[in-house]
């Protein structure tokens, strides 16, 4: 069943050709996006079935195996993060086709929106898949290319300027990464990640310290970890709503899940530790003030989306299998959540001309369907018991406390502040924008159902995960364990070359 790994990489791209090749026929290339997608999304499926019976899957690319070929490697997280990154991508894609077709947005943003977004979809697939470092680099730039049309369609001069900051950003951590490959590549002559866990270890540890610090701060880059977070709340509100929720959900978690397979396969450095836990707590902390401090929803959620990204980071840091597993199941909560708050704001902006709280008002009265869309995907982002945010939290709240350090009491502190603060974020913006009265009349534009649908399937499914809490955590425990073991992982990949000596290998 190996054949199956390359599809979601694969399936997408070829697609994307043929949309491509159909140009300004915008049905047809629904079509073909719809079902690309879901072929991506059964094959996720069927790829998280199989390692978590049969351990993990990999792929050598050409017949070359490792440490020589390049690796595609599905293991519990790699095939989770896919899973549930297919969801999130198949649900706002049927959002952006009702948006378009609603609107009369049959042209030029159309034509190339479907291209477009089948790539951004390979390369989301591709950073999750690979089991090389250059490969995972170039997934990313993969990202980059798709998402800079993305946000710039239409060609606004707001969405130019805020592209702008994101490639200005975005190049940045990329120029980083490569060194960091080059430098890894000079001192260990491979780039296969299970490989690499084996060469590291035998090179000077003030190296590798260097090594990990380089490629944690390019991934913290793309994770919009603080102080290198102040590009998001920039540059993804300007953007049409299915792509700015599509980005919120799952672009940072891209890093994310990079700097998990990196720390955990790569570096047993506890330095890093440390100062990871501080990231989180002060990204955590930060984030949140600036959320409260926002008057517009979009802007609003996108503080919310730094703010969350530092209980991710806290789980990493705590560098144990309660932590990891933890840290997992927040970022499949936080995926499915932030994603469906950002299409319900999408669906006030079609609604009532603006995402200002300051100009919005009265929805509950007038539209009691999209507040309570809202309001249930809001309270679970708040961690009210007993959704899934609550659980994720709890979670990591008791795997930072078992650590039982001063750093990781202050963390914990700092993630119950910052649950506090996100409700009451999220409870002025419900007062504003659905219970008080609008200070103006605004418009009352139709929602269609068929923008409401996936976006009342993307906040069920927050929902949903918390009734499956129990066999969701079982099974993040399980890929907490590979990836502190590391041995499934190697074994998987290099086989009987697990033992490969620097000596040895190419």
């Amino acid at each position: 069943m190996t054949w199956l790994i390359p599809l979601p990489v694969v399936v997408p791209l070829v697609s994307a050709g043929l949309a491509l090749a159909l140009g300004r026929r915008s049905k047809a290339q629904g079509v073909i996006s719809v079902a690309a997608i879901t072929i991506m999304l059964v094959t996720s499926a069927a790829l998280v079935v199989l390692a978590e019976t049969e351990g993990p899957q990999v792929m050598s690319v050409g017949g070359w195996d490792a440490p020589i070929g390049i690796a595609l490697v599905a293991d519990r997280l790699s095939a989770l993060m896919l899973l549930v990154s297919a969801i999130v991508i198949l649900c706002v894609l049927l959002y952006s086709l009702a948006e378009g077709l609603q609107e009369g947005h049959e042209g030029a943003p159309v034509a190339i929106y479907h291209p477009t977004y089948l790539v951004l979809a390979a390369g989301v697939a591709n950073a999750f898949l690979s089991g090389d470092l250059f490969n995972i680099y170039v997934g990313f730039e993969i990202l980059l290319a798709a998402s800079f049309v993305l946000l710039t369609l239409g060609g606004t001069g707001e969405r130019i300027r805020a592209g702008s900051i994101y490639v200005v950003v975005s190049l940045l951590s990329s120029v980083l990464f490569l060194i960091a490959i080059a430098l890894i590549y000079a001192a260990t002559g491979t780039l296969n990640l299970a490989h690499l866990s084996v060469r590291l270890g035998e090179i000077d540890p003030d190296i590798a310290f260097v090594l990990q610090a380089m490629l944690l701060i390019a991934f913290l880059i793309k994770a919009a970890v603080f102080p290198m977070s102040a590009w998001l709340p920039d540059s993804y509100p300007t953007a049409p709503a299915p792509v700015t929720a599509v980005f919120a959900g799952l672009l940072t978690k891209v890093g994310v899940y990079a700097i998990i397979r990196t720390q955990t396969l790569l570096f047993d450095d506890p330095r890093m530790d440390r100062l990871l836990m501080i990231a989180a707590l002060v990204t955590m902390v930060i984030g949140i003030i600036g959320a409260v401090a926002q008057d517009d929803l979009k802007r609003l959620l996108s503080f919310t989306l730094v703010s969350h990204i530092g209980y991710m980071v806290f789980g990493m840091s705590l560098a144990n299998q309660a932590g990891l597993s933890a840290a997992i199941f927040y970022v499949i909560h936080h995926i499915t959540v932030q994603t469906a708050l950002f299409l319900v704001a999408g669906l006030i902006e079609h609604r009532s001309g603006t995402t200002s709280l300051e100009r919005l008002g009265g929805l509950a009265k007038f539209a009691p369907a999209l507040a309570i869309v809202f309001f249930v995907p809001a309270m679970n982002l708040a961690g009210i018991p007993p959704m899934s945010g609550f659980l994720g939290k709890m979670g990591l709240i008791e795997a930072g406390a078992a650590v039982g350090s001063g750093l990781a009491y202050a963390t914990v502190a700092a993630a119950l502040l910052t649950s506090l603060l996100t409700l009451y974020a999220i409870v002025k913006a419900w007062n504003k924008a659905f219970w008080q009265s609008a200070p103006a009349d605004l418009p009352r534009n139709h929602v269609p159902r068929s923008m409401f649908g996936p976006t009342a399937v993307l906040a069920s499914l927050g929902l949903i995960i918390a009734v499956a809490a129990g066999p969701l955590y079982n099974y993040t425990d399980h890929a907490a364990a590979d990836l502190t073991a590391r041995s499934p992982y190697i074994t998987a990949v290099l086989g009987g070359a697990g033992d490969l000596t620097a000596e040895e290998g190419g």
